[in-house]
């Protein structure tokens, strides 16, 4: 009886797929090793809000690491270390390997916009005597839950004389934060009674920022010309430059711990930012790699990747085309012979809300990074959808290098999916797939990863660059 018991569980353990939380596989060292390198995500969170802040943050770390910037032309060899920034809102990095250029590159693709409220060209105007922001919501959201919440003001203002005015209102515990109002449910009737989607509107999500009149103006408007005064002085700006400016409200929380064992983390923007995080240390910390490995962290994601920052831009492949003709190739070369790993996040299980997932294909907290060989919606809409060979490739990599993973795809089938940069970057004949990590409450204003699944993609995109 022994015999069979002993003979059947090696036959399970053969033959069976193993679901099983991380920290069974992890040694003490290995979980202090994960939370030493999340304390150093948190501090990019706070500091990398939005994407001109990542790349600020971006350029920062490369060049303490030794990387400098590109200009087409300079001559490359393997080890070199580069990097270019397009228009202060996405960025490439490279580290030249020691293989012919033409094998291909092993390429990382992450995106730090995440969603929020932009302000209107227009913003400022004053109703009842208090001064507000008119909005418009960038990327997917639940605009309820942007009411109620403190909001900081991130950005850039260019003044009629071009000179550009960086604006950070809100996440020093000295500044004002802002915020979206809402009804009291004494009188929120009519408005409780309309569908979720429709309880607040886009042109509802409007930004209090002010009550006070200007002292020496008793007539309509001295609150709003009160506020401009404030402007004025701190940073020199009149209402006419709005019309040039990118401001962005997003949430003033900084990244905390969650749960009284602290194993995750909650954050504004863990949608993309932890993948984007994750896969720049990677690329910092890669040693000697064989293949030249290119990571892209980009703009636009979130509205679709189009525009100059958006990877439906030809922005990258211009990078990749001028590093392999310093190299002596082209490319196209180049491109058909890479592998990119799309790093982005994917919907983690939340026992909560269980009837939108299929429980033997979605992600969970704590079982490592996510590999989803397809996105998109209904009929695979949107996808790419990654060869079984490229998706054998990748599984193999990940357990050589003892990474624990899972695989999970975004909903029950016809419940709703989602599309990530991985379509643009095998549209360029490049072998693509999506890793990432799995996100509780994406897209709201407060997102939640685990400390682990964080870790687990680091070792993702380390394995992936030195192989």
């Amino acid at each position: 009886m022994e015999e069979n018991k002993e003979a059947l569980k090696e036959l399970k353990e053969k033959l069976l797929l193993k679901r099983k939380n991380a920290y069974y596989n992890m040694s003490d060292e290995d979980i202090a090793d994960c939370d030493k390198f999340c304390e150093d995500y948190k501090d990019f969170m706070d500091r990398s809000k939005i994407e001109r802040e990542a790349v600020i943050y971006s350029i920062d770390l490369l060049e303490k690491n030794g990387f400098v910037e590109y200009k087409k032309g300079m001559k490359l060899k393997a080890g070199d270390k580069i990097y270019r920034n397009n228009r202060d809102k996405a960025i490439l990095m490279a580290v030249i390997g020691k293989a012919p250029i033409e094998e291909g590159v092993r390429l990382c693709a992450a995106h730090i916009d995440s969603p929020r409220l932009d302000l209107k060209q227009n913003p400022l105007y004053e109703d009842n005597e208090i001064a507000l922001f008119k909005t418009h919501y960038y990327g997917g959201i639940k605009k309820y839950q942007w009411t109620t919440i403190p909001l900081a003001l991130h950005g850039v203002v260019v003044k009629a004389d071009g000179t550009r005015v960086k604006v950070t209102i809100g996440e020093d515990e000295n500044d004002p934060v802002f915020c979206v109002t809402d009804l009291l449910p004494h009188l929120a009737t009519a408005q409780m009674q309309k569908p979720l989607a429709k309880g607040i509107t886009g042109e509802q999500l409007n930004i209090i920022i002010g009550s006070r009149p200007f002292k020496d103006d008793e007539e309509s408007g001295a609150v709003k010309l009160n506020i401009m005064n404030i402007l004025y002085e701190k940073y020199g700006i009149t209402e006419a430059d709005f019309i040039s400016s990118e401001l962005e409200a997003v949430p003033a929380f900084k990244a905390k711990d969650i749960g009284f064992d602290r194993s995750m983390i909650g954050a504004y923007g863990h949608d993309d930012k932890v993948c984007a995080y994750t896969a720049l240390r990677a690329t910092v910390d890669c040693k000697d790699p064989v293949h030249t490995v290119v990571t892209v962290l980009t703009d636009k994601e979130e509205t679709g990747s189009d525009g100059n920052t958006g990877l439906c831009s030809a922005y990258l492949e211009y990078f990749i085309a001028d590093i392999a003709e310093e190299l002596g190739s082209d490319g196209r070369t180049v491109l058909s012979a890479s592998e990119c790993l799309s790093a982005d996040v994917n919907a983690a299980f939340d026992p909560t809300f269980p009837e939108v997932n299929e429980r033997n294909n979605c992600a969970y907290i704590n079982r490592g990074v996510v590999v989803t060989k397809y996105t998109g919606a209904r009929g695979k809409s949107g996808t790419s959808d990654a060869s079984a060979e490229f998706t054998g490739r990748v599984r193999r990599l990940m357990d050589e290098k003892k990474v624990i993973w899972q695989t999970g795809e975004l909903g029950k089938v016809d419940e709703g999916g989602g599309g990530t940069v991985a379509a643009y970057i095998a549209n360029l004949n490049v072998d693509t797939i999506d890793l990432g990590v799995p996100v509780l409450s994406m897209h709201a204003p407060y997102e939640i990863v685990s400390k682990i699944d964080t870790y687990m993609a680091y070792k993702a995109f380390i394995a992936f660059c030195e192989d």
